[in-house]
C-alpha cells in the first residue's frame, strides 16, 4: 500500500494502537506481521524475496561469527553478498544489461533482435538490499555482532515505515531500538503525528500539484518552449524534494509514534553553496552508506587528486545505477561527478584569485550567489534524471536551448499547459503559511530538524498547544488537497518507490 492511500490511513492508526496495547514481548511479532502485510499489499508473492534475503543474511552472519578460519568467514561473506546482490541485479538490471549488450553489438551490424523477460520490479528492493548489505559488512568486520534473534533481524529488514524508500538504517541504529522496551509517550505520539503530517503536506499539497505542470510540459514537448521546460525542471527539483523528503518524514513520523527514531535524511539541500555540499544534505543515509562502504574502502580522498576524482566517478555511477536501470541515470551520475570534480579543482583557487584582487568572497552576498548558482546547476541534472530515456532527454535539452522567444504570448504559452493556475497559487500560499508555522514553533521546527531526536522530557504547554495548532492546520489543508487531487485523477505514487 502507498502512504498516500486510504488503506494506509486505516492501517497506521490500527498498528500504532495495537502496538501500544500489546506487551513488550509480543510487539516485535506484531510489527513483523504488519510489515509483511504492508509489503504484500502490492504483490503477495514478492514477500518470498524479502524472506529469502533475510534468511540468507541472517544465517551467513551467524556462520561468519562462528567461523574457525578466516577462509571460511570470507566464503560465507562472499556467498551471502553474491546471493543478495544477485537477486537485486536479476530483478532490476537483467533486461537493461541484456538490451545494452544487444544495442552495442548492433552497432557492429550484427542486427540482433531485442530481448527481455517479463520481470516485475519488486518495490523497495534497492533499499532493503543495501540495508542487508550494511549488516553483512558490519558483521564481517566485527563492528556489529550477528543478531541471534531471527524475529528482530527480520523486522530490521522489513520495518514497514522505511521498508520501501528508506531512510536507510544501519543495524547498530535500528536493531537496538526494535529490542527496546518503549514506554508510551503522548509527546512522541503528537510529535510523530506532526512530522507525519508535514510529510503528507509536502507530498499531497506540493509535490502532486506541481507534478501536473511537469508532466504536461515534458510529455507535450512539441507545444513547450524554453521557458516552460526550464520551469518544469525548476519545479521538478521542488517535486523531487517534497516527494522524497515527504516520504522520509512520513516514515519518521510513523516510527516516532511507536517510540522509534529513524535517521535524518535531508538537511535543507537547496540552501547549500556547492554541489558537493548538496549531496551531503540530500538523501543523507544513502550518501553515508556509499561513503562508508565504497568510497572510503576505495581510498577516499587520501590517495591523491587523481584517485579522488576516479573514486567520485565510481560512487556516482553506482549511485546512478542504484536509482534506476537506464542510461539517463548513468549520465546523471556522470553529470554530478563532473560538477563535483570541477568544484574540487577550481572553486578554491578561483575564490583566492578574486579575494587577492579585492572581491569579498567570504561575505554574505558571495555566499548567496553561490547558493543561487548551486540551485541553478541542479536543474539540468534534474531534467536528465526525470527523462524516460536518452531520446526523451535529447528532446528536452533540444527544446531547452532552441525554443527561445519573447512577448506576452510566449509567456502565456509557458504557463498555459498547467490547466490549474488558480490551484497552483493556492498551493504556494499554503506552503508559505505552513513553513512559517513550522519555523514559529521553535524546537518543534527547524531548530531540531525533522527526524532528529528532541531533548528528553515533557513538552511545555505552549509547545504542546503550538503542535496541536499545526496538526489541525495540516489535517485541514491536506484534506482539501487530497479531495482536489482525487477529483482530478492527479494523485501519484512516490517517485522513489520505483527504485
Amino acid at each position: 500500500m502507498s502512504f498516500n492511500s486510504l488503506q494506509f490511513l486505516i492501517f497506521l492508526p490500527l498498528v500504532v494502537l495495537i502496538y501500544w496495547l500489546l506487551p513488550k514481548k509480543a510487539r516485535w511479532a506484531f510489527l513483523l506481521i504488519a510489515s509483511y502485510y504492508f509489503y504484500m499489499s502490492w504483490n503477495p508473492w514478492l514477500i518470498f524475496l524479502i524472506i529469502g534475503t533475510t534468511l540468507v543474511s541472517y544465517f551467513a552472519a551467524i556462520l561468519m561469527e562462528k567461523a574457525k578460519t578466516p577462509g571460511i568467514k570470507k566464503l560465507m561473506f562472499a556467498i551471502a553478498i553474491i546471493l543478495c546482490l544477485g537477486v537485486l541485479i536479476f530483478f532490476k538490471y537483467f533486461n537493461f544489461l541484456i538490451q545494452s549488450v544487444i544495442d552495442i553489438l548492433n552497432l557492429f551490424s550484427l542486427h540482433l533482435e531485442s530481448f527481455s523477460l517479463d520481470i516485475i520490479l519488486p518495490i523497495g528492493i534497492s533499499f532493503y538490499t543495501i540495508q542487508v548489505l550494511s549488516y553483512l559488512i558490519d558483521a564481517y568486520k566485527g563492528t556489529f555482532p550477528a543478531e541471534k534473534h531471527l524475529g528482530y533481524y527480520a523486522l530490521f529488514v522489513c520495518f514497514f515505515p522505511q521498508l520501501v524508500a528508506g531512510p536507510i538504517e544501519r543495524p547498530g541504529d535500528l536493531i537496538p531500538q526494535l529490542r527496546a522496551d518503549h514506554k508510551f509517550s503522548l509527546d512522541d505520539l503528537l510529535i510523530g503525528l506532526r512530522i507525519l503530517l508535514v510529510g503528507f503536506f509536502y507530498k499531497v499539497v506540493i509535490a502532486d500539484f506541481v507534478g501536473i505542470y511537469i508532466n504536461n510540459v515534458l510529455y507535450n514537448l512539441g507545444e513547450a518552449n524554453t521557458l516552460s521546460i526550464f520551469l518544469a525542471g525548476f519545479l521538478f527539483t521542488v517535486q523531487m524534494f517534497c516527494d522524497f523528503a515527504g516520504y522520509s518524514e512520513i516514515a519518521t513520523g510513523a516510527a516516532r509514534m511507536m517510540g522509534i527514531r529513524l535517521s535524518r535524511n535531508f538537511d535543507r539541500p537547496y540552501m547549500c553553496n556547492s554541489y558537493t555540499d548538496f549531496f551531503r544534505r540530500w538523501h543523507m543515509t544513502l550518501g553515508r552508506w556509499l561513503t562508508d562502504y565504497i568510497y572510503i574502502p576505495l581510498g577516499g580522498n587520501k590517495k591523491g587528486k587523481g584517485r579522488r576524482i576516479l573514486n567520485t566517478y565510481i560512487i556516482f555511477l553506482i549511485s546512478g545505477l542504484w536509482h534506476g536501470a537506464g542510461w539517463t541515470y548513468l549520465f546523471w551520475g556522470i553529470y554530478a561527478a563532473t560538477i563535483m570534480t570541477i568544484e574540487g579543482l577550481a572553486i578554491r583557487p578561483f575564490e583566492k584569485f578574486l579575494f587577492a584582487r579585492g572581491v569579498n568572497t567570504k561575505g554574505k552576498a558571495w555566499n548567496a550567489m553561490k547558493v543561487f548558482l548551486t540551485y541553478f546547476i541542479t536543474i539540468p541534472g534534474a531534467l536528465l534524471f526525470r527523462s524516460d530515456d536518452l531520446a526523451h532527454a535529447g528532446e528536452i535539452f533540444s527544446g531547452l536551448f532552441t525554443k527561445w522567444g519573447f512577448g506576452l504570448d510566449y509567456f502565456k504559452a509557458s504557463f498555459g499547459n498547467l490547466g490549474l493556475d488558480w490551484m497552483l497559487v493556492i498551493v504556494i500560499l499554503l506552503a508559505i503559511v505552513c513553513e512559517w508555522l513550522i519555523h514559529h514553533f521553535g524546537e518543534l521546527g527547524r531548530e531540531n530538524p525533522i527526524g532528529e531526536p528532541l531533548p528528553e522530557g515533557a513538552l511545555t504547554k505552549t509547545q504542546s498547544a503550538s503542535n496541536l495548532v499545526l496538526i489541525v492546520y495540516l489535517i485541514t489543508v491536506i484534506g482539501i488537497a487530497w479531495v482536489a487531487l482525487l477529483s482530478s485523477g492527479s494523485m501519484s505514487a512516490f517517485q522513489y518507490f520505483q527504485f
